[in-house]
């Protein structure tokens, strides 16, 4: 590629857009990565890069520091997520068909700490104007509007986390209860059994139960995927419209047709800080009878209260400390879990904050982290390799992307990377396959835990107006 890279930031006003960043989910092909309408949102794509195998993160991220390295960078804004960015997904297994990528997208909106911005990124020649830029954004958009978030400002809100910035955190009761409108049924939609049916997959957890018991390993992680069709067609615009508002304590992305709203931060990195949420422990927020509504202090006693919920979470803990801490001078996580509410069901949760050492004199790029750090026992199992074979033997499903990093990069080295958890990938204009998975311990029955991926599937299930 014998053009240069270049990109122009230029801030926006808020107040044109006082939703935030679900307003810009307009398109079924846009990129998106989003909590509480903060975020990024991508148009278009200039460039990409795909690989497959063991070694997909490290050539991902040699392929970005080189295509950056030598970029002409203009950016008045200068916040994580300003100048170049990539939207990326990647497999969750090494061994995957399925290609791993990093996307080049031709327009950027974003929304951080009470500030708005657009970036234009070209191979072009020319000069790159804030007029360009504004007119590139119409063309996406459809609505030739954009001049109205000119000039910049603050995004007005009298929710100070509205517009916030992303980072994990303990949140306040109710924080993920939104009331939204109810969906309309999508007509005639249908859900067919996936790779295995559901008596083959709780087989498949009480075999997992019985390899545990021998000792070979401590914890397994088994997905289940199921199919829906959609004869009315699928709306990716409107499923992530749909997650940015129902689940505003997950990050909702979408990546070239992997579409959810993941309630666990693999890792954020903004400068030297990196920042993880972990979640092991899961209780339905429905009771037996199918209503909503079961209380906190319920959840309290049985999540932390459960000798079972308590161990798995641990194993995710130590998982995520342990990789993390050869790239980090200090290191902190809470010393108990805190229950994460989110409208479906309950988590244990837990935030680690590092601060990231250098290594042969440069700081770790978010790629490099997730290199060491992907796949954690919340999504694989305990011994990585032990589990990650009985995986492949017990699923037979291809995870694809799901339970893979998802999120974003800039060339200053921040980045955001959730779990791929709690979606979907659409395969074509009337078919998403829906992926769910749980924890598996000594002591896990196959019945609750096909209830627990039951529950799982619902954020998605909501989404595309199907009922369960």
């Amino acid at each position: 590629m014998t053009s240069t890279f270049r990109t122009l930031t230029v801030p926006l006003d808020g107040k044109a857009s006082p939703g935030g960043l679900p307003q810009f989910l307009v398109r079924d092909d846009v990129l998106c990565w989003s909590r509480r309408e903060a975020g990024l949102v991508g148009f278009g794509e200039i460039t990409r890069f795909t690989t497959t195998g063991p070694d997909r993160f490290l050539e991902a991220d040699i392929w970005w520091r080189h295509l950056v390295i030598e970029a002409d960078i203009t950016d008045s804004v200068e916040l994580p997520g300003t100048g170049p960015v990539a939207f990326g997904s990647f497999a969750f297994s090494k061994k995957s068909a399925h290609e791993s990528r990093l996307i080049v997208p031709e327009i950027v909106v974003g929304f951080r700490d009470g500030h708005a911005w657009l970036t234009q990124l070209t191979f072009d020649d020319g000069v790159l104007t804030e007029a360009g830029a504004l007119a590139a954004l119409d063309r996406w958009l459809g609505s030739g509007s954009a001049s109205a978030f000119l000039p910049d400002g603050d995004v007005p809100t009298s929710d100070p986390d509205v517009a916030g910035d992303g980072t994990p955190g303990a949140q306040p009761p109710g924080a993920g209860a939104a009331v939204v409108r109810p969906l309309p049924l999508a007509a005639g939609a249908t859900l067919h059994t996936g790779s295995l049916s559901e008596e083959d997959w709780m087989a498949a957890v009480a075999a997992g139960v019985a390899e545990i018991r021998t000792g070979a390993l401590e914890k397994l992680v088994l997905a289940r995927d199921i199919v829906a069709t959609v004869p009315t067609g699928v709306n990716a615009a409107q499923v992530l419209r749909e997650l940015s508002a129902r689940y505003r304590e997950c990050w909702t992305y979408g990546v070239d047709g992997l579409v959810g709203a993941t309630p666990e931060m693999l890792i954020q990195v903004e400068g030297r800080t990196a920042q993880a949420r972990v979640l092991a422990g899961t209780l339905d927020r429905r009771d037996a009878h199918g209503q909503a509504g079961i209380p906190m202090d319920y959840a309290e006693r049985v999540l932390a209260g459960s000798e079972k919920q308590r161990h798995e979470h641990e194993i995710a803990i130590q998982s995520l400390t342990s990789q993390l801490a050869p790239f980090s001078e200090a290191m902190n996580a809470h010393d108990e879990p805190f229950i994460l509410e989110l409208p479906n069901v309950w988590h244990l949760a837990s935030d680690v904050k590092a601060e990231l050492a250098e290594v042969e004199g440069h700081v770790p790029t978010c790629l490099a982290l997730i290199n060491a750090l992907h796949p954690t026992a919340a999504v694989c199992g305990t011994p990585t390799l032990v589990a990650g074979a009985l995986i492949r033997k017990l699923e037979h499903l291809d995870r694809g992307p799901y339970a893979g990093p998802v999120g974003w990069l800039d060339a200053a080295g921040n980045g955001e990377w959730g779990i791929a958890l709690r979606g979907a990938v659409i395969e074509d204009p009337q078919t998403v396959r829906l992926y769910a998975g749980c924890g598996i311990v000594d002591g896990s029955q196959p019945e609750a835990e096909l209830a627990e991926t039951w529950a799982k599937f619902r954020p998605m299930l909501e989404s595309l107006g199907i009922s369960n």
